[in-house]
Parts: C-alpha cells; sequence; structure tokens
C-alpha cells in the first residue's frame, strides 16, 4: 500500500542523503527517524460533509492516523528484518518483547504531521491538518495580490443552486460566509474558517491526531487581533495538557503575512 512505499522511500532517502557533517549523519543514520503525515485534512471533511471542529471529525482524526501508525510500523518492522533495526534500538523504548516479536524497527519515529504550506499549495489542498483560513483570501507573491476562492464552496455553490458572481463579491469583501443569507445554514457550518473556530477545538483536532503521531503535529491555533497574554498562555497550557507538541499560536495582524483574510476579523 502507498503507508508501505512511504516508509520504504523515507528510509531510502536517509542513506541517499548528503550530510553537511559526520555528527549529524551519525545521529540521523543511528535512529532513522523518519515521518509520514498527512495533509488537505479540511478537504477531505468538506467532501464528505463533515463540519472541521465536530466530535465526527475528531473521531475520523484518531481512525485516520490510528491507521497511518500502525500500517507504518509494520512496514518499518518488514524492513527491519530485511536491513536491521535502527543502530540505537538496543535500549530504546522499542526494545521490548512486543517490537522484538515482530523483528523490531527499522525506524524509531514514522509518523509526523508536518505544515506542508508550500507542498500543499503544489497539490492543490488546504495545508496539513488545518482548516480553511478563508473562503475569499489574497495572497501575496512577489509583490502580485492575488485572490482566491476555495474551489469547493464554488462547487458546492454550483450544485446547490445558490452560485452567483455577486456573492462571490460579497464574500471576498468578508472572506467568510457569516450573515449571508443566500447560503443555507448547513453550507455555513461545513465551510468553517479557523477563526470561526475555538481554540479549544483547534487543539482537540491536534491532540486526535498527536494521540497516534510519533513526532510533532504542527498547528496553527489562530487568535483575534484583541487576544491578551493569558489568552496565550490559556491555550498553550491546554495543548501541553492535551499531549500536543508544535503549538503555534498566531494572532490575527500581528505580522504582515503572505496568507490574508479580506476583512477584519474583529
Amino acid at each position: 500500500g502507498l503507508v508501505q512505499l512511504g516508509v520504504r522511500f523515507l528510509d531510502d532517502a536517509i542513506d541517499a542523503n548528503k550530510y553537511p557533517v559526520p555528527e549529524i549523519e551519525n545521529m540521523h543514520k543511528g535512529n532513522r527517524k523518519i515521518g509520514l503525515g498527512v495533509m488537505g485534512w479540511a478537504d477531505m471533511l468538506i467532501k464528505l460533509g463533515i463540519r472541521y471542529n465536530s466530535p465526527r471529525a475528531f473521531r475520523l482524526a484518531r481512525e485516520v492516523m490510528s491507521f497511518i501508525r500502525n500500517r507504518a510500523r509494520d512496514a518499518s518492522s518488514e524492513l527491519a528484518k530485511e536491513r536491521g533495526v535502527f543502530p540505537n534500538f538496543k535500549g530504546s523504548v522499542y526494545d521490548n518483547p512486543e517490537f522484538i516479536s515482530k523483528g523490531g524497527l527499522r525506524n524509531a519515529t514514522t509518523t509526523t504531521i508536518a505544515p506542508t504550506g508550500t507542498l500543499s499549495l503544489i497539490a492543490g489542498c488546504s495545508g496539513g491538518i488545518e482548516p480553511l483560513f478563508a473562503i475569499v483570501y489574497k495572497r501575496l507573491v512577489l509583490d502580485t495580490e492575488l485572490h482566491e476562492v476555495h474551489p469547493c464552496f464554488i462547487e458546492t455553490a454550483k450544485q446547490r443552486g445558490f452560485y452567483s458572481p455577486e456573492l462571490i463579491k460579497k464574500i471576498s469583501v468578508k472572506g467568510n460566509l457569516r450573515g449571508l443569507k443566500e447560503i443555507p445554514r448547513d453550507v455555513k457550518r461545513l465551510f468553517v474558517t479557523a477563526h470561526d473556530i475555538p481554540p479549544e477545538d483547534h487543539i482537540e483536532a491536534q491532540a486526535a491526531f498527536q494521540e497516534f503521531t510519533d513526532n510533532a503535529v504542527s498547528k496553527t491555533i489562530n487568535l483575534k487581533h484583541r487576544s491578551t497574554r493569558d489568552d496565550v498562555a490559556r491555550v498553550f497550557l491546554l495543548a501541553y495538557e492535551k499531549g500536543c507538541k508544535g503549538t503555534t499560536i498566531f494572532r490575527y495582524g500581528s505580522k504582515p503575512g503572505t496568507l490574508l483574510k479580506l476583512d477584519e476579523v474583529d
């Protein structure tokens, strides 16, 4: 399957890589860490008709990542039988009867969720496990301002019969679907954006993936411009309590960026 192929490819990449200094090469080859992950999560949920911050979405996240992790470890065990376990296997957390009975592991870690900001642009999907940033947004590329409408929304609007150029213009001003009577309520609930989602739900989504991910899960928690230091502290503490690694907080408007909503969040 694809997971097995990905594990084999990434393990090969460790040996094919060129390292700047011997110390880094020894460390990398000593543990042979790799990181399979996902991207396009928000797009998939939309296509399935599942709201991003719903219990069903959180359950599905655990099911998907559990499947990937288990298959990745199985593939790493098969590679260990062919090529040997990673050199630092003895004395590691995997040096126990459960993993030894399966032949050990070729890789100390097998899963990671990366931001995939650039890769997702190339693939034409949403980044990592992030929700949509906006339905319509502008992207600044080499001093050029590009306006984009999420393709799934256009497809849904046309299928449901409420698409119009005038509607797109309205959304272009707002960046989201709130207050637009032309759009059915279920569509508004489905096309939720990052700033519509409470910080607690952002973290719950991250925690669902983190439960079955060896390394960090990249996740941005979007806060309103008026958020305080105490708000930031509460988010980081909750992420810590949930066992999350890789949490980033971005307070809207705190720094000029390349991806902007067309309206003011506050």
